[in-house]
Parts: structure tokens; sequence; C-alpha cells
């Protein structure tokens, strides 16, 4: 891939124009714009036969059963939490590095999220400190307690930035604990986990969880605009997942508006409106066939920085595990901060300053004023991800990146880390 940008780039920048690298670049082609183009021709908009084949499709890619288009992967989270019947006063294990939608998915049954420290080096949920939480449970000692018994009856694991977790140890966690396993997915698609070279890859979404929830942001390896994908085994779990997410009708305009559709239908249940449209759709079947091609790219991307970037002593780079494949959603680096004479914070504008877009994945869920004030959570209960908040960047990663960027991106770092190094006698300006 190297080669290739250079020759595609050769003689774009001559030195005078600064180079701006966006956080993310959506990659959309001519063949989803005619795709859009000629849905809305066809006459039908909202879910239909493109939302339809978008499902099989998807379905087929991660080796599930059965697919729901949504308009979100927090709508595929929250459904799935219905669905599964989750009840109010229930407690549920999430990890406090993830995005607001895991956790707020659970208040929305009035049920309770039961944060989790990360590992240190992949920020995924740490195993030993949610076996820890279970116990201080069990021994009334958590902050939010105030006198009640919880009963932890699942678990919500995230797969940050695309790189999996160990399924094996995951599964054996949730048997050992007696609790259900949804998957946020949202940042691993596609993405996969096998024990060892001698095993099979094992897809995100490849029957790990009751259910697994994905998402199609304009920032993720394929997008829709918006939408997301509710993936499971059973049958049960997509028929009433399908039913909530429009409005508890018996069944959808698709069914009841097509040439062989039947027009009435019944309102079983209070539900939602969450279904997907068939422009996404339309968007998403081209994306998903260019699934693995732009993977790909992103990995090169990856290759690229941490081949580069691997003497700079001020930071830290990513794993990059022989036995996953990582969607590289996100590249994060680590600052040392011990060997800067700047923060995390000074970092960035440093970055940003120098053409460089960049992000934070995330602040963690208990440094937000929902999480302490309604349920009494500080630092302290989690001092690693407390540590890696203010440590972490997201580097730009995405699928067209070409390779005077990717450069750029790297010298503009390691200028940076140059420039403000400890005991250094002089500093460039």
């Amino acid at each position: 891939m190297q080669s290739t940008l250079l020759t595609e780039t050769r003689g774009i920048s001559n030195g005078k124009i600064p180079v701006q690298v966006p956080f993310f670049r959506p990659h959309v082609g001519d063949e989803e714009i005619n795709e859009v183009v000629s849905t809305l021709r066809s006459g039908w908009l909202t879910t239909g036969p493109k939302v339809n084949a978008f499902e099989r499709e998807f379905a087929s890619a991660v080796n599930a059963r059965h697919a729901v288009a949504l308009n979100s992967c927090t709508a595929a989270l929250h459904l799935a939490v219905e669905a599964i019947g989750l009840r109010e006063g229930e407690a549920v294990l999430i990890p406090t590095m993830t995005f607001a939608a895991t956790a707020e998915i659970i208040l929305y049954k009035k049920a309770v999220p039961v944060l989790v420290d990360c590992d240190p080096v992949t920020g995924n949920m740490d195993l030993a400190d949610a076996e820890r939480k279970i116990e201080a449970l069990k021994r009334r000692c958590l902050p939010y307690l105030r006198g009640r018994d919880l009963n932890v009856v699942g678990m919500i694991p995230v797969h940050v930035g695309g790189h999996m977790m160990n399924l094996d140890e995951l599964k054996a966690f949730a048997r050992a604990n007696n609790l259900w396993i949804i998957e946020d997915g949202a940042h691993a698609f596609p993405a996969a986990w096998r024990a060892n070279s001698a095993d099979r890859w094992h897809f995100c979404g490849d029957d790990t969880a009751l259910v697994t929830c994905f998402s199609f942001y304009a920032n993720k390896t394929i997008t829709t605009g918006e939408g997301g994908m509710a993936v499971t085994s059973s049958k049960a779990i997509a028929d009433k997942i399908r039913l909530m997410s429009l409005h508890g009708l018996s069944h959808d305009a698709w069914g009841r508006f097509s040439g062989t559709g039947n027009w009435d239908y019944q309102i079983v249940q209070p539900g939602y409106k969450y279904n997907l449209t068939d422009i996404a759709a339309a968007i998403g079947c081209h994306q998903l066939t260019r699934a693995e091609e732009m993977r790909k790219q992103r990995e090169a991307v990856a290759e690229f920085y941490l081949s580069s970037l691997n003497d700079v002593s001020e930071i830290a780079l990513p794993v990059n595990d022989d036995d996953r494949i990582n969607s590289w959603h996100l590249f994060p680096i680590r600052l040392k901060l011990h060997s800067l004479e700047i923060n995390r914070n000074e970092f960035i504008e440093k970055l940003k300053n120098s053409g460089v877009g960049c992000s934070v994945h995330w602040r963690p869920l208990h440094m937000h004023p929902l999480y302490q004030e309604r349920l009494g959570w500080n630092e302290n209960h989690f001092p690693t991800a407390s540590q890696l908040w203010k440590e972490i960047i997201s580097l730009p990663i995405f699928s067209s990146m070409t390779f005077e960027e990717m450069v750029h991106v790297v010298e503009t770092v390691k200028q940076i880390c140059a420039a403000y190094q400890k005991n250094t006698v002089s500093r460039a300006a």
C-alpha cells in the first residue's frame, strides 16, 4: 500500500500548502452514489428491499443466522436488552472505557450499569476487576447500593478500537457467573479473534453473544451515514428486535405496501422508531462488498504508524496481535507523560495547530457528572482508566488516507515529542 499511496500522492503537495489531515474521511465511491440515486428514483425510500438485502449480506459476512438493520448501534443495543428481558433494578457489567450508549441503554430500562476498569494495554474490559465488582456487590460495598441488593445478570463488553477481547476468557467468565453477553461491536467490523494459530478465526458477531451490535456511523470501516445492525443466532430474539424497531407493529411498510403485502397490521406492544431506510442500506450494501479491502487499507496505515513511530520513546503504541484481525477503527497512542514537558491536552493542541485532526476515546463514564452524581463513582474506583484517560490520543486513521497524510502525522508526532521531551538542553521553536 505504501508504494501505491506514494504514487497516488506524488506531486500533490509542493511544500507551499500545509497538509491538513482530518481525523476521518468517509470512503464513499461512485457505486454508493449511483445506488442512492437509483433508490431515490425507485420510489421506495424507507425500510424495504435494500434493507432486506443488506441484512442478508451482513449476516453472511459475520457468520450470523439473523440480522436486523437499525438506525444506530445505540438502537441495536437498546433493543437487545429489551429483547432478552432486562428488568428494572437488575445490574449489568459494562466497561467504564466506552461511549455513552453502552450505559444509557441500561438506564433506559431502569437497570443499573456496574462500571468496570480497563486493561492498561488494550483499553478493553478488565475481567479481574469485573470479578472484584461482583464480589463487592455481594458484600454491599459499592457506592450506589444505598441499601439495595443488586443481582448482576449480564455484561456488555466493548472491543475497543476494533481489537477484540479474548473470547474464550469472556465466555468462561460469563458462564462462571451465570451472565448473558451482549457484545458492543461498534468498533469491531470486520474484526476477529483466535486462541492460537491452529484455531479458526472467530468473527465479531459469530455466536459469542446473545446479540452483537454494530455501528455504521460515518467514521466506521463501513458506513451508512447513521446506522446499526443487531445480529443473533436466535430467531425469537431477532423477531422481537424487528418488532420493537417499528412501533411494535406486526409487520413493517415493506410487508404492508409491497406488491405481495397485506395492508393491515396489529400493534402488539409499544415499540420504537428505530428502522433503517433503504437510502442508507443502498450505501451499506456497496460498502459491505469493500469492507475487507477498506479494513486492509486501515491496517496498512496502522502498520506504517507502528513501524515509523516505534523508536519514539515518549509514546506507547497499540498492540498488534497475530491472533487478532483488527478493524483498526482507532489508532490510540499513549503519552509517557513523565518524559514530556506538556500534558495530553497541550499535545492535542499542537497536533491540531500542525493540521493533524485527532480525538480521545474516551472520557471514562465514571468521570461524567451523570455517573458521579447518580451512582457515586469516582476516579479511585478505576485507577487504570483514570490514568489512561490522561494519556491517550487517537490519531487519524481511515481507508482513504494518502501516504502524504500518513507521513505528515508521523512527522508531526515526532516533532512534538522531540520539542517537548524532558531533560533536553534546547527545544525546537
